[in-house]
């Protein structure tokens, strides 16, 4: 079982005045933190200040830079041996961040997961639901909440993806796939959300694409033939199909099937080619 002690806290924070103290303060009531890191990115709003005065360490970026870009910072100022990512908008109760870290002992991430009813409006849930499922599919794991800020993880494994890590809003979505497709033990924990203070920071419509290309794009460096599988099925089935139907009808084969049946061929073995990149990528790493 991890202990607290050993565990450092990073909150990325944008313009959470409000209820920055309060989040600080929650956490430091609810463990014994190694330390308690609050990544300002950029706020204009006093966060830096409010954290400070709960007992938090700040580090300030001087503009904006994203979610992503604040975690990443945070984990390069961590040094604790687990870290606790939350965040900065009261939505996630620090006893559920505790219960996390406890279970690092059997597992490398803990995410948790948030249910249905607690997830922001319903077109937020709806859009969440799709995600999942997609990420259910191409990782081959079941996901129940791909996108929740609440997690804990050991830092060196975090560490060992920090490079894939995006400055936007789907550092949990890469942090999630990128664990489960490297092979670690991955949990998923019931946790509450409430409703968080102020605005949201992500737009739907925009982020969304943008999470599900980084979705695809996570599921390409690691097990690129969910992708390739599929996409080269489509014309070799319909090159097949027309292939049989003019056979039978005009007893001939035309151009266009065989061209259907060789481009899925072609992205089939472009597929092959990507996976035993991956598999290279993997063993130099190791």
């Amino acid at each position: 079982m991890a202990e607290s002690t050993a565990t450092s806290v990073i909150i990325p924070a944008f313009n959470e005045a409000p209820v920055i103290g309060e989040v600080v303060t929650a956490l430091k009531t609810a463990a014994s933190w190694h330390e308690i890191i609050v990544v300002d990115d950029g706020s204009t709003d006093g966060t830096s200040a409010r954290a400070r005065e709960a007992g938090a360490t700040v580090v300030t970026h001087p503009y904006n830079k994203g979610n992503g870009a604040a975690v990443k910072t945070g984990l390069r100022r961590a040094s604790g041996n687990f870290i606790l990512i939350s965040d900065g908008d009261g939505q996630h109760a620090a006893l559920d961040g505790a219960r996390l870290v406890e279970m690092l002992g059997d597992y490398d991430l803990v995410v948790g997961a948030r249910s249905g009813a607690s997830q922001a409006t319903t077109g937020r849930r709806i859009g969440n639901q799709i995600l999942n499922r997609l990420a259910t599919y191409l990782s081959g794991r079941p996901i129940p909440d791909l996108t929740s800020g609440l997690r804990a993880a050991r830092r060196e494994h975090l560490l060992e993806f920090i490079h894939l890590l995006p400055n936007g809003f789907s550092t949990p979505t890469t942090t999630t796939l990128s664990f489960i497709k490297a092979g670690y033990n991955v949990a998923f924990e019931p946790a509450e959300a409430s409703a968080r203070e102020g605005q949201s920071k992500i737009r739907l419509a925009q982020d969304g694409v943008k999470f599900l290309l980084i979705l695809l794009r996570v599921i390409t460096l690691f097990s690129p033939l969910r992708i390739f599988v599929p996409i080269a099925a489509i014309p070799f089935l319909l090159g097949t199909g027309y292939m049989t139907w003019t056979l039978l009808w005009y007893v001939r084969v035309t151009n266009s099937s065989v061209l259907l049946i060789v481009l899925g061929v072609i992205v089939f073995l472009i597929g092959l080619v990507s996976e035993q990149i991956a598999a290279l990528r993997f063993e130099r790493r190791r």
